[in-house]
């Protein structure tokens, strides 16, 4: 009996017999695996950097935070101000669709809204979300842009009003999405405890649930702006390609991401001043997007109510 080995030894016997070439392999190729988006963020900055720097090098700065741009004229111009412009207002507008409805959505989700109600409408409201872009964009430009023309009748063919709702249509989702899920995270103690006191449940929800789920809520809307930075075909297809630097949302402007689906269609040549300000904007354009996300991973850190 002294030499029957322990089940430990048992054990490890076991492991050392069954040892084999895949046990070494497997972890060298899941570590692989999981540097593979490190490795592809890092290959992305480093190519916008280096190609942008070669723009911010033939181009003063001075040139490029003018209003005057016009990269393909006679004297090429590079005033990334318009752009900026046209984003932002894009921006703008698309928030301010998609804030009160989304968070409305969200707020009557998850505190009005029975089971079966929900099951049905959540669904619904994520198709929203599975639509491909170029389709918004089409919608922007024939229908929401002519109904908009009835109402204003100074409104162009091509504006920043008709794609900022539409995006922010396609951004409802997202905030509701989100919001509904910081919403559902309050402890439901807390809920009763209000409507004990004598809330009504509107109040419940102001008072209660919105500000115990603030932080959340507000990471979505800076996932939202995020979003709305970034879109592309629905600008590109719906706010035209002006470069005027203008305040009027009736008029046509370009964002970023327009300007860079212009220049790939075949305009800028390989190696030209244009063809690197291509990977300046998009250098700006991550920098944006890059901001957005870590400020909704700050206010969500911050104002996060543990219970």
């Amino acid at each position: 009996m002294g030499n029957v080995p322990n089940v430990r030894e048992m054990i490890q016997l076991n492991i050392s017999k069954n040892k084999n070439t895949s046990d070494k392999i497997m972890p060298k190729f899941l570590f692989v695996t999981a540097s593979i988006s490190i490795l592809t963020t890092v290959g992305i900055i480093l190519t916008l950097v280096i190609d942008a720097a070669k723009f911010f090098s033939s181009v003063p700065l001075a040139e490029v935070f003018s209003t005057n741009l016009s990269p393909l004229g006679a004297n090429p111009s590079f005033g990334i101000l318009p752009l900026i412009n046209g984003t932002i207002f894009t921006t703008l507008i698309a928030m301010l669709v998609a804030i009160p409805f989304g968070l409305s959505s969200a707020i009557y989700l998850s505190q009005f809204a029975s089971e079966s109600k929900r099951k049905i409408l959540k669904p619904m409201m994520e198709v929203l979300a599975g639509i491909p872009t170029i389709v918004y964009g089409f919608f922007a430009y024939s229908f929401v842009t002519p109904l908009l023309m009835k109402i204003i009748p100074s409104l162009e063919a091509k504006n920043v009003i008709s794609p900022g709702i539409v995006m922010g249509i396609m951004i409802i989702p997202l905030v509701a999405s989100l919001s509904e899920d910081a919403m559902n995270a309050v402890p439901e103690s807390m809920k009763e405890g209000a409507l004990g006191l004598g809330s009504t449940r509107l109040e419940v929800a102001f008072k209660v649930v919105i500000p115990a789920a603030i932080s959340g809520i507000m990471a979505s809307f800076v996932l939202g702006i995020s979003r709305a930075i970034g879109e592309t075909m629905i600008v590109a297809i719906a706010s035209g390609s002006s470069k005027a630097f203008t305040f009027d949302i009736t008029k046509s402007m370009q964002t970023m991401t327009a300007y860079i689906v212009e220049f790939t269609s075949g305009d800028a040549g390989s190696g030209t001043v244009g063809y690197y300000s291509l990977y300046a904007v998009g250098l700006l354009l991550f920098l944006f997007t890059l901001i957005m996300n870590l400020l909704a991973q700050y206010i969500s850190k911050k104002y996060r109510e543990e219970y």
